[in-house]
């Protein structure tokens, strides 16, 4: 679909509510590509967590928060989507991910694992996506097994507090796998 500002296209990966608008959803996650220099959307009572997936990289200006450099080896990025912000390419167009949240409703986290060996992902939050950024994963979902291979996303929700959300391995021939993990919770106070 178009961005909002009309500077390029992006793939929704999931939204909720299902099929809410940009100016509607409670949250929002999708990978865009970047290929050229220029404003990013700017999305009112919005954080966004922006992680770069592919390419060079690029330069961020953020308004009030100065400028910050992205690469596929950088943290994600957490910054108001209000805030006006423009983007340089370090060395050609980057794919990105973007997890977006309605302020004072929900908070989100995004965190990238280089997975070498099985671990287990606490049930921390109300909504766990997996996005598998390259390598191949194996996902152990209670007694369900899911394979993972590149730009694959698994959304878990309801599970238990009491249990892990999900186990995840390396999967294949790759040394390891790399993944990125967004939590969505209940943003309200207590």
């Amino acid at each position: 679909m178009p961005w909002k500002n009309g500077g390029g296209e992006t793939v929704e990966i999931a939204v909720s509510p299902a099929g809410a608008g940009l100016d509607a959803f409670d949250w929002r996650l999708s990978m865009a590509t970047v290929a050229v220099d220029g404003p990013f959307s700017t999305f009112p009572g919005i954080d966004r967590t922006l992680a770069v997936l592919t390419g060079a990289g690029m330069v961020l200006d953020i308004a009030g928060l100065g400028r910050r450099t992205l690469d596929p080896a950088t943290l994600p990025l957490a910054f108001p989507a209000d805030r006006p912000t423009t983007a340089q390419l370090v060395n050609g167009p980057i794919t990105d991910l973007n997890l977006m949240t309605r302020r004072g409703r929900l908070v989100h986290d995004v965190t990238r694992l280089r997975v070498t060996v099985p671990q287990a992902l606490a049930a921390t939050s109300d909504i766990l996506v997996l996005l598998c950024a390259s390598g191949h994963a194996g996902v152990r979902v209670g007694e369900a097994r899911i394979g993972l291979a590149p730009l694959d996303a698994l959304l878990i929700a309801g599970r238990p507090q009491t249990e892990p959300a999900c186990e995840i391995a390396a999967d294949g021939t790759d040394s390891a796998a790399v993944i990125f993990i967004c939590r969505i919770s209940d943003g309200l106070p207590g």
